[in-house]
């Protein structure tokens, strides 16, 4: 079976202001079962238009309400998630962003590894989340 690709796009047309031409997309599901998601962040993932603009949690917020769409799309769940990477762009985003983000996996208990970064793609996103998970067999 070959991997499925979800909201396939290109980068050219999401970062217009910067001089890309890069063929991507928001999911896979690989061999089947894993999906491997994009990193997620504060954009509506219709519009693509930022959102929560200075509130990490509220980014965090529209990151999982992305992962959860995606996942549902790709016949998982949030509850099958398996590990999740966590990038903030100050560590006193931690705690909200971690709140938030707990709020949505409470009960899951995925592996999980949080980085502090200097920035991410564009400047007003302030978290990035991504996140693995299984297809559970019916």
């Amino acid at each position: 079976m070959a991997h499925l690709r979800f909201r396939k796009f290109n980068t050219g047309e999401t970062y217009p202001e910067q001089n890309l031409d890069n063929d991507l997309c928001q999911a896979v599901v690989a061999k089947g079962s894993t999906v491997f998601l994009r990193g997620q962040v504060g954009q509506n993932i219709d519009t693509s238009e930022s959102v929560a603009i200075g509130d990490p949690a509220g980014q965090a917020a529209q990151a999982m309400a992305n992962i959860k769409l995606l996942l549902e799309e790709a016949g998982s769940r949030l509850e099958h998630i398996c590990k999740i990477t966590i990038y903030i762009t100050d560590p006193r985003y931690r705690e909200p962003v971690y709140r938030e983000v707990g709020r949505w996996l409470k009960g899951v208990h995925p592996v999980s590894t949080g980085l502090v970064v200097s920035a991410l793609a564009r400047p007003e996103w302030l978290v990035e989340v991504d996140a693995i998970a299984v297809i559970p067999e019916e």
